[in-house]
C-alpha cells in the first residue's frame, strides 16, 4: 500500500478512534488547528510524562518550571524573533497555493535520495545476501549520477539559506523545475519573507494597550528565568504557520518539550555531543527500530547557534525532524542582560570568576511525537484464519488503555466479576471495562487503540478466581491468578520500564 494511502488510513483512524480531531468540527473546522479526544490526550499525557521523568527523574542537576505564555514584549526584541523569525515564502500564481521556499527543495533533495534508494533496493533483492550496498553505492552508474545531482543542490541550497539569498532560492525551484503540487505548473512569484509571531494587545483601553505576543516557543522563558542548572518545561507555542500541512505535523497551536542546559563556555560542544546521543537513546528506546531515525545537521545555522542537528524520524511522507538539538551559546543570556539591564552573570567558585553561561538546547515537538509514535505503531494484519486487524503497536507505556477487562457473557455473575477485577487494578493503571458485542469484536476495538492487555472473565473465573490474559501483539493467551494480575501487568506498562533502558 502506497505511505500516502497508509496515512490518510492513519488520519482517519485518529478521528474514529478519539485520538485527534479537527478543532471547531460543526463549524467545519479551523485550518491547521486539532483537539485530542479521550485517547489522544491520554497518549499524549504519556509521551509528556515519559519525557518530563526522563529529565529531571534520571539528571539531578535539571528542574523543571512553567513559565507564562504572555511575556514582555522586550524579550522577543532581544531574543531576535521580532526581525529574524521568519520563512521564505512563494506563491504559485495558478493555483494561489503558498508555499515555504526552502520547504520545496528539501522535498526535491528527498526525491534524489529516494531515486538512490530505490536502486539499492532493486540491486539487493537481485543480489540477495551477496549484495554489498557501500560497494553498490560507490560504483553504480546511476546511483552516483544521482548522487552528484544531490550534492550539487544541496551546496547550492546550502549557500543561498546562509546568504539569506531569496532571489537563488527561487532560481533553484526554476532550476529543479520544481512544480506546484496541486496546479502541476512553474509559475512562481517572487519569494518573500513572512514573520511567524502572533500578536495580541494588552491594556484596558486601546490608548493605553500593548503590543504583546504569543509564545513562539518556550524557551525565552526559561532564559529569563535561568540558573545554572538545567531547566525543562513542557508549554504550547504559537506560530502563525502559513504552510501548515501534514495534519498534526505543522500546526499553528502546538506543544513543545524543552530543555536548555547552561554549561562553562568552552565545554559546550562535548555537551552538544553527549545531549544528541542521551537523546536518540531517549526516542530508539521506544522499539521502533534504528532505521527510523536518523541525524540531520543544519545548512544554515540559527543566529544564536554554533551547532544545530535534528534527529528525524520515518514518517509516512518521508524523514522528518521530531526533535532538534541546539548549542545556542551564550546570545540568549548576554541578549537579555543587555536588553534589561540587568546582570544574569554566573559565580563559579571554582574558577572563582563570573561568566554568562553557554546553553545547550534539547527542543521536541509534542505533537509530532504523538503522529511518529501513530505513524510508526498503525498496523493493518491478515491473520491465519483469514480475518484481518487493524492494530495500534504502541509502547506499553505509553497506551491510552492499560488493561481491557471483559466477562464473556452478560449474565451469570461474570459482569459483577469483572467489575471486582478493575476495582482491585484502577488505582495502578488506566483500565477499560468492556462487554459489548462479541469477544472477538472486542478484542479487535481494544487492538484499534493499542490496548497491551486483555482480560476475559468467564464461567471458570468464579470458581478459580483465574481470567484469560490475552497479548495484544502476539495475540497469545495464558491463564493467570486474578491476585497476580497486578505484578503481572505493572511493570511492562509502566513509564519506570521506560527508564530503565535509558541507564
Amino acid at each position: 500500500m502506497a505511505q500516502e494511502d497508509v496515512f490518510k488510513k492513519l488520519v482517519s483512524h485518529c478521528k474514529e478512534y478519539g485520538f485527534v480531531f479537527p478543532s471547531s468540527d460543526i463549524y467545519d473546522g479551523l485550518g491547521a488547528v486539532y483537539d485530542y479526544g479521550q485517547m489522544g490526550v491520554e497518549l499524549k499525557n504519556n509521551i509528556k510524562k515519559y519525557w518530563w521523568d526522563s529529565m529531571v527523574l534520571l539528571h539531578e542537576n535539571i528542574v523543571g518550571i512553567d513559565s507564562a505564555i504572555f511575556m514582555h514584549p522586550t524579550i522577543w526584541k532581544a531574543s531576535g524573533h521580532v526581525d529574524a523569525f521568519n520563512d521564505p515564502l512563494i506563491d504559485n500564481k495558478d493555483s494561489k497555493k503558498r508555499y515555504r521556499a526552502d520547504v520545496l527543495i528539501e522535498d526535491q533533495l528527498a526525491k534524489y535520495d529516494d531515486k538512490i534508494n530505490k536502486e539499492v533496493a532493486k540491486a539487493a533483492k537481485r543480489f540477495g545476501e551477496s549484495f554489498d550496498e557501500a560497494q553498490f553505492r560507490s560504483t553504480n552508474g546511476r546511483v552516483l549520477e544521482h548522487q552528484a545531482k544531490r550534492d550539487a543542490l544541496h551546496t547550492r541550497f546550502a549557500k543561498a539559506l546562509n546568504d539569506g539569498n531569496l532571489e537563488e532560492l527561487r532560481q533553484i525551484i526554476i532550476d529543479e523545475e520544481i512544480v506546484c503540487p496541486i496546479s502541476g505548473t512553474k509559475n512562481w512569484t517572487e519569494v518573500r519573507q513572512f514573520n511567524l509571531m502572533f500578536s495580541t494587545e494588552m491594556g484596558s483601553t486601546s490608548e493605553g494597550a500593548m503590543k504583546i505576543y504569543l509564545r513562539p516557543e518556550t524557551a525565552q522563558g526559561i532564559f529569563v528565568n535561568y540558573l545554572n542548572v538545567g531547566i525543562a518545561q513542557i508549554g504550547k507555542a504559537f506560530r502563525n504557520e502559513i504552510v501548515a500541512r501534514q495534519f498534526i505535523f505543522r500546526m499553528r497551536e502546538f506543544e513543545q518539550m524543552e530543555m536548555q542546559f547552561f554549561v562553562k563556555p568552552g565545554t559546550e560542544l562535548d555537551w552538544f555531543k553527549k545531549w544528541k546521543e542521551i537523546r536518540l537513546k531517549w526516542h530508539k528506546a521506544l522499539g521502533f527500530g534504528d532505521a527510523s531515525y536518523r541525524y540531520h545537521d543544519h545548512d544554515k545555522l540559527a543566529h544564536y547557534a554554533n551547532a544545530a542537528t535534528d534527529i528525524e524520524f520515518l514518517m509516512p511522507f518521508g524523514f522528518k525532524e521530531v526533535e532538534g538539538i541546539h548549542s545556542r551559546t551564550n546570545f540568549d543570556l548576554s541578549q537579555h542582560e543587555k536588553f534589561s539591564g540587568k546582570s544574569i552573570k554566573y559565580f563559579d567558585p571554582e574558577l572563582n570568576e563570573s561568566y554568562t553561561p553557554y546553553v545547550i538546547e534539547t527542543s521536541i515537538g509534542v505533537d509530532r511525537m504523538f503522529l511518529s509514535i501513530m505513524s510508526a505503531s498503525y498496523c493493518e494484519e491478515q491473520l491465519e484464519n483469514g480475518e484481518s486487524r487493524v492494530v495500534l503497536k504502541l509502547p506499553a507505556a505509553l497506551a491510552p488503555v492499560k488493561l481491557a477487562v471483559m466477562p464473556l457473557v452478560k449474565k451469570d455473575g461474570l459482569p459483577e466479576k469483572a467489575r471486582e477485577v478493575i476495582d482491585s487494578l484502577k488505582f495502578h493503571f488506566h483500565c477499560q471495562y468492556d462487554e459489548k458485542d462479541s469477544i472477538g469484536k472486542r478484542y479487535r476495538r481494544q487492538d484499534a487503540i493499542g490496548t497491551p492487555y486483555c482480560v476475559t472473565v468467564d464461567h471458570q473465573t468464579l470458581e478459580d478466581n483465574c481470567v484469560t490474559l490475552r497479548n495484544r501483539d502476539t495475540m497469545q493467551q495464558e491463564r493467570v491468578a486474578i491476585s497476580e494480575l497486578n505484578n503481572i501487568i505493572a511493570d511492562r506498562v509502566s513509564i519506570t520500564s521506560l527508564l530503565k533502558t535509558l541507564q
